[in-house]
This record gives C-alpha cells, sequence and structure tokens, in this order.
C-alpha cells in the first residue's frame, strides 16, 4: 500500500540527530514535525488507487451481507410479493441513511488521525475534556505535535457542555461504560462475523448438491474458520494482498448479476424507491413486518466495522470507493434478489436465494469468489477487533496481553495471539452450536445495532465539543440517526430469545473482564498516588540510616509522573541501599494514535546533581507498543545521556515541578526529548540537599556510606562519564508487585470481584518485565499488599 503510516517517518530521525540539530529555530523543526502528522494531501490518481486498495480492508463484511438478508428477514419464505418489494425499499433507505450519510460521510470525519472506533472517539474527548478516570496527565503531553484540541469561550455551548461533562465521577464513568459497551459489542461482531459470512458462503455447496446434510456445511465452515484463524500471525500485510481484486470482482459480479435479474425477471419491484412502499409494508404485517426488522438490519451491517477499520487511507478515498463502486452495486445486488424472489414464490426458503439466482453457467465460480469474499469480510473484522483490544490495553481496560507487529510499514497492522485463539474457539462454538443462521442472524444484528447507537451517542459531544458545531445541526444528526436505528434495536430485542443473547453473553463477559481490570488499575494508581513520599522524607534516611550508594544504575518504574513512588520507600526502608544513579521511569498512555519518537522521553533532574536522581516519562499513544525487538533499557539510557548533554545549555537551576524550559532556552530545545531538571519538593534548598548524600566516587567500586565528605557538583563531561562507568556496573530494574485485596468489611461482590476475577486476571496477564523486554537477570521485584 502506499498508504505509509506516520511513525514509519518517524523512526527514521534519532535522538542523535536531534542533538545536531540544536541550532535549528524551533518555529523550522517543529512545523516539519506537526506536518509530519498532518492529514497528508494525496493526488487524485494516489487518493483513486487507495480507494481500489480500501475495498478490501474496509468494504468486505458490508459486501457480503447480501448473502444472507432475505433469508433471515423472510426464514419461512414469502406469500405476498408486496411484502418483497417493502423489504427492498427498507433495505434501500437504510444503505442510504446509515452507511452512505451517516457513517461514510459524518462519522468517518471523526477519526483521530486515521484512527476509528469507539476508543477513537474517546480519545478525542479525553484530550477535550478531563473524562480519563486515571488523571495521569501533565500540561506538557498537550505540547505533543499529535494532540490537538480546542480552547473554548466560558459563555460558549461547548464550554458548558465540557464543564458538565467534567463535574461528577460519575459522568465520566458512565461515559467511559458507554465506549466498553461499544467495545465489546465491537467483539462481539468479530466474532459472529466470520460465522455468519463463512457458514453463508459454505451453505451454496448445498445448492448444486441438495442432498448433501447441513452437519457437511457445518463442517466445511469450521474447516475454513480454523485456516482462517491459523494463517493471522503472517499478518493482514502478507496474507491479504489479494484482498482488493477479489473485493472488487466480487461486488462487480454481484452487481452485474442483479441487473441481469432485474431485467429478466420484474422490473416492477423498482418501485420500492418510493418510501411509501414502507409505510404498506408495515400497515400488511403489522408485528411481523417490524419483526422481520432483525433480518432487514444485516444489509447495513459491517458499517460499524468501516469506521473501525479506517486505518491507511484517507477519509476521500474510502467516500469515492463507497459511492462509486459498494452503494450502487449493492441496491443492484438487492434489487436483483428481490426482482427473482417475486417470479419464485415457490421455494420454502430463502437460504440459498443467493446461488440460486445465479446464472447457471457462473455458479461454481461464483461459489468460490463469495467464500474468498468471506473470508476477506472476516479478515476485516478480526483485525479490527485486534486493534480494539490494544486500544483497550492502552487505556488501562483489559489486561496486558501479548501484542505483535506484523508489519514495519503499518502501524496499525497487529496479531494478539491469545485473542486470536478465543475467538476461533468461540466462532467453532457458535457455528457447531446453532448451524441455523436464521439464529446466527439474530444474534449478528443484536451486536451490530448496539454499536451503532453507542456511535450516535457518542457523537453528540464529539460535534459539539471538537467540531463545535450548531446544536441544531447535532439534533438533527442525532434525530435521523436514532430514527433509524432505535426501530431497528427494538427488533432485535424480540429475538433475544431466539439468538440475540449470544452477543449479549460475550459482551457481558468482556465488559466485566474490562471493567474490574480498569477498576483494578485505578485503585492501584490512586494507592501510588496517596502513599506517595516526599523527597524531604528520603533524603533525612541518609543520616538516620546510614543509606549507602552502590554502583549500577537503578529503573525504578512506577505509575507516577511526579512524587517517588511507595514501593521506593518500601524498599530503601527494609534495605538501606540505593545505586549510583536512580531513574524513576513512569510509562504512560495519552490519548493520541501515537507519540512521535522525538517526544516520547521527558527526563528531569531530582535533587541537585551530585544526588544523581532523575525521573522519565515513556509517553506512548494506543497505537504505539514495546515491541520484541525494541531495547528499552537503552532507549531510556540514550535518553537520559541526551538530557546531561543538553543541561549544559541551560541557565540556572529550577526547584519546579514542571516539564518545561527556562525561557532564554526555549527556543532552541522545544522540540527535544530531555526537559527541564526541576526538584519534586519546592522547599529543598540545593545547597542542603548536597550534603545529605553522596554519590559513590567515580573511582569507587563498593558500598560508600552517606556520611561521606561533600563532593562538589559535576561538570557535564564528568557526570556523561559517571553515567558510562555506572552503565558498565550493571543496571537493575525495580519493578513494583503491588498485590490488591479487599478490605474485610467489603461486599460480597467487592470481594468476588478484586480477591478473584482481577487476582485471576493478574495471574494470566504478562508481566511488565516481558513488555519492557527486562533481561531476568537483572529484575528485581519489589512485593506490596494494599487493601481497597
Amino acid at each position: 500500500m502506499e498508504s505509509v503510516s506516520p511513525n514509519e517517518e518517524t523512526n527514521k530521525g534519532s535522538m542523535w540527530e536531534l542533538d545536531q540539530n540544536l541550532d535549528q529555530p524551533m518555529d523550522e523543526e517543529a512545523g516539519r514535525l506537526r506536518n509530519m502528522y498532518r492529514e497528508k494531501k494525496f493526488s487524485s490518481i494516489l487518493v483513486m488507487r487507495l480507494a481500489f486498495q480500501s475495498l478490501g480492508v474496509v468494504f468486505g463484511d458490508l459486501g457480503t451481507s447480501p448473502l444472507y438478508v432475505f433469508y433471515n428477514t423472510f426464514p419461512r419464505g414469502v406469500d405476498d410479493p408486496e411484502d418483497v418489494v417493502g423489504a427492498l425499499s427498507l433495505i434501500i433507505y437504510s444503505l442510504t441513511l446509515i452507511p452512505l450519510l451517516k457513517y461514510v460521510f459524518v462519522v468517518l470525519r471523526a477519526n483521530d488521525n486515521g484512527q476509528g472506533g469507539t476508543f477513537a472517539l474517546y480519545s478525542l474527548l479525553c484530550r477535550h475534556a478531563k473524562v480519563n478516570p486515571i488523571p495521569n496527565q501533565h500540561r506538557t503531553d498537550e505540547q505533543l505535535t499529535t494532540y490537538s484540541h480546542h480552547t473554548y469561550d466560558e459563555n460558549t455551548l461547548a464550554a458548558k457542555v465540557k464543564r458538565w461533562l467534567e463535574s461528577h465521577a460519575y459522568k465520566k464513568n458512565a461515559l467511559l461504560m458507554l465506549v466498553l459497551l461499544g467495545t465489546c459489542m465491537a467483539i462481539g461482531d468479530g466474532i459472529l462475523t466470520p460465522v455468519i459470512s463463512v457458514l453463508s458462503a459454505a451453505g451454496g455447496i448445498r445448492v448444486d448438491h441438495p442432498k448433501m446434510s447441513n452437519d457437511v456445511v457445518v463442517l466445511v465452515a469450521v474447516v475454513i474458520l480454523v485456516g482462517l484463524f491459523s494463517v493471522q500471525h503472517y499478518g493482514t500485510d502478507k496474507v491479504g494482498w489479494l484482498f482488493a481484486p477479489i473485493v472488487l470482482l466480487w461486488f462487480l459480479l454481484i452487481g452485474a448479476i442483479g441487473a441481469l435479474n432485474l431485467w429478466k425477471y420484474d422490473s416492477s419491484v423498482l418501485k420500492a424507491f418510493n418510501p411509501v412502499c414502507i409505510y404498506q409494508y408495515f400497515r400488511r404485517g403489522k408485528r411481523d413486518s417490524w419483526v422481520s426488522l432483525g433480518g432487514i438490519l444485516l444489509s447495513i451491517t459491517g458499517t460499524e466495522a468501516l469506521f473501525a477499520d479506517l486505518c491507511h487511507f484517507p477519509v476521500l478515498a474510502v467516500q469515492i470507493a463507497f459511492t462509486l463502486i459498494v452503494f450502487p452495486c449493492l441496491l443492484l445486488a438487492y434489487t436483483g434478489q428481490a426482482a427473482y424472489i417475486v417470479q419464485h414464490k415457490e421455494h420454502a426458503s430463502l437460504s440459498d436465494v443467493f446461488y440460486r439466482s445465479i446464472p447457471e453457467g457462473i455458479y461454481w465460480p461464483m461459489l468460490v469468489i463469495a467464500t474468498a469474499a468471506a473470508i476477506v469480510a472476516s479478515q476485516a473484522t478480526i483485525s479490527a477487533t485486534f486493534s480494539i483490544i490494544k486500544q483497550a490495553l492502552a487505556l488501562g481496560c483489559f489486561p496486558r496481553v501479548k501484542v505483535v507487529h506484523t508489519s514495519k510499514k503499518f502501524l496499525g497492522q497487529i496479531y494478539i495471539p491469545d485473542i486470536n485463539w478465543v475467538l476461533m474457539i468461540l466462532c467453532i462454538a457458535v457455528t457447531a452450536g446453532f448451524k441455523n443462521q436464521s439464529q446466527i442472524g439474530n444474534a449478528y444484528g443484536t451486536a451490530v445495532v448496539i454499536v451503532m447507537v453507542v456511535t450516535t451517542f457518542l457523537m453528540i459531544p464529539i460535534m459539539l465539543l471538537v467540531w463545535r458545531s450548531h446544536w441544531i445541526l447535532v439534533s438533527i444528526f442525532i434525530a435521523l440517526s436514532l430514527f433509524v436505528e432505535l426501530p431497528y434495536l427494538s427488533a432485535v430485542l424480540f429475538k433475544i430469545d431466539q439468538g440475540g443473547w449470544v452477543p449479549l453473553v460475550i459482551a457481558a463477559a468482556f465488559l466485566i473482564i474490562m471493567y474490574v481490570w480498569h477498576y483494578g488499575t485505578v485503585k492501584r494508581y490512586e494507592f501510588e498516588m496517596h502513599s506517595k513520599v516526599s523527597m524531604a522524607w528520603i533524603l533525612g534516611l541518609g543520616p538516620s540510616l546510614g543509606l549507602v550508594r552502590v554502583p549500577g544504575i537503578g529503573f525504578v518504574y512506577t505509575e507516577l509522573a511526579s512524587g517517588v513512588p511507595h514501593i521506593f520507600s518500601h524498599f530503601i526502608t527494609n534495605l538501606p541501599a540505593i545505586h549510583s544513579v536512580v531513574v524513576f521511569v513512569c510509562v504512560k498512555y495519552l490519548p493520541v494514535y501515537t507519540v512521535p519518537v522525538e517526544e516520547r522521553f521527558l527526563v528531569k533532574r531530582i535533587g541537585p546533581k551530585n544526588f544523581h536522581m532523575f525521573r522519565c516519562v515513556a509517553r506512548y499513544g494506543y497505537k504505539d507498543l514495546h515491541k520484541k525487538d525494541d531495547d528499552f533499557e537503552k532507549m531510556l539510557y540514550d535518553s537520559l545521556s541526551l538530557f546531561v548533554r543538553l543541561e549544559s545549555m541551560m541557565d540556572g537551576y529550577s526547584d519546579s515541578d514542571e516539564y518545561s524550559l527556562p525561557a532564554q532556552q526555549t527556543e532552541k530545545t522545544m522540540d527535544l526529548t530531555a526537559t527541564v531538571n526541576g526538584n519534586d519538593n519546592a522547599d529543598l534548598s540545593y545547597a542542603s540537599s548536597c550534603d545529605l548524600i553522596q554519590p559513590a566516587p567515580s573511582q569507587g567500586s563498593g558500598m560508600v556510606s552517606s556520611s561521606g565528605s561533600r563532593q562538589t557538583c559535576q561538570t557535564t563531561g564528568d557526570e556523561l562519564e559517571f553515567l558510562n562507568r555506572c552503565k558498565e556496573a550493571g543496571v537493575v530494574h525495580i519493578l513494583g508487585n503491588t498485590i490488591v485485596r479487599a478490605r474485610r468489611e467489603s461486599g460480597i461482590v467487592k470481594k468476588i470481584a478484586v480477591d478473584y476475577i482481577y487476582a485471576f486476571l493478574r495471574r494470566i496477564c504478562r508481566e511488565n518485565s516481558v513488555i519492557f523486554n527486562v533481561p531476568h537477570e537483572s529484575l528485581l521485584n519489589v512485593g506490596q499488599i494494599f487493601y481497597i
């Protein structure tokens, strides 16, 4: 593909290149970075090429709906031809209002630098309002080139909405629950899409072999599903190069067959373009017509995946592909099927109406192409599920699992082995358990319509805060969307007992996992915040306990971006010795899709120079990842060394806790990853701090008492040499192993959630040491228990 992720260009740079370009003006360098992450301008030819390529990634799910829509709408067959016309009219206007108008021309504009889905909407809201339950952001984070947001006048509608969202914690939690609900339903969609698509495509075999058992069709579908999930580790970049031609051929064939059937059988079905047919359809069928909406809803399934899979393609390319290829071909396909059904009412079931409407000469080629298109549609939702889980990880709403980047070229192409096999098992269970396309269709429709309704409600604050739209436009959008989606939602609720319960159970299971994990994460962060200790306390331990400095560098991992974590005080209280160089490392995710490498690390000094204590904040977006081949330790050390070199350019010493630069140096170093040296406590003076704990002498190699003679502050060259010697002496990574327990007086629900569910998830999730690729021999876990 031509659409290269911004991170590819960023990776070409390095800290050393930044160091060599310190003399460049700030506006020139910052302008280069911001232009890199600005929406790209594509030539007309490239846009058309990207529109072609988007067919294989974005529209596979939506394009395979003609395989099963009419069967799920009329599972018992058709008695009145006018009912077919009324159903066709509903399909036409549903496709027009939801995929075309709502998603393609409105919702797609709410992407986060090309990233779509409910978490992308949530990240936009988190940047424009303080709704993140974990308040670990600093105002320097807002200076990122990818952190775009607005400021509001006090009396504007957007400012009032912002204050309303930020006013109470329950509103933030309600917003998070809404996002999690949409996310869990999207995961259910990722399970049901492969099932119904592959099973419907494989069912075409029975047209040529009518006596074939349904169990054989199910077995074929299971084999295809196992093969599909088995090749996921190769990544869509390797296995998906044929997707776009397959889907384009599929759309052209179903459009051509639909036009042929329309001309061959009954062109009178074109009156379905008159919306009056919808009114007549409901007047005739009443409750039955209302219930049939659950089947008609399947004509717009894949629309939610269209938004979730919005990666590496400009919005214009997706709009062109939908309006020129997808939309007209789908209209022709459904219209042609309706014309065939009107002339063949004798079919007791419409389960194979798609294949029966195909001319005999191309039956087998269409069966092969339909199966391939179903696999493509499944691939799109599986990839979207991986992206959703990755975003949930970044938000602290999902246990840590292994995430593999399958492409060095495309940032969003990932593979999650654990989730892949869970999806496969669930897909096989649903396929073998139901065997009935109608019940699977009911379940599929329930998941899809709930995702759509959630997206509609999330668009309200997006339009008000991010777009600053007039409330009348917002009201029109919401009214039109809910006018279509609420009837569909009410229809699928009638079929809860006919398969619609499946996505609800799946979503409930994932929702419990996500909410419990997020609850534990928030409580751990609150514990870190409330139990952090002051620098004055640590400095005071020197003469009282004989605190010593041992050669080496100690990286202390913490959730905090400021303050001294409790695990560090717990450690030195029981073992009064610290390394010659101590670096508090905070890894946090921001509500942006990526953090440029040049801006990823913030470094500052804690205390005086000869105290050799630093803080490093590593910032990541929800698409970034600690890849296995990245040497996180080397990146930390390089950031530390760069900071020491840059520090010599700064005038004076700051005791503030701000991640900022002295005004006289801002123009030179605003774009650099290393920032000001600040003390965590402004009441400590530089002189008094120097007397308390002395670092090990540069030539020393043992434990040195804190009562040693006072040393003068070193020059930049001396400190760099000192850092190198400490690195050669050894590096230790100190990680906290915090165990969370519910208090004895807690309720039974809280005890089950914390002591059993959260504890189980903690045991099976990946350790931080694995994520950061920390060598086992240099790892030190510090255990502690706290009760909530």
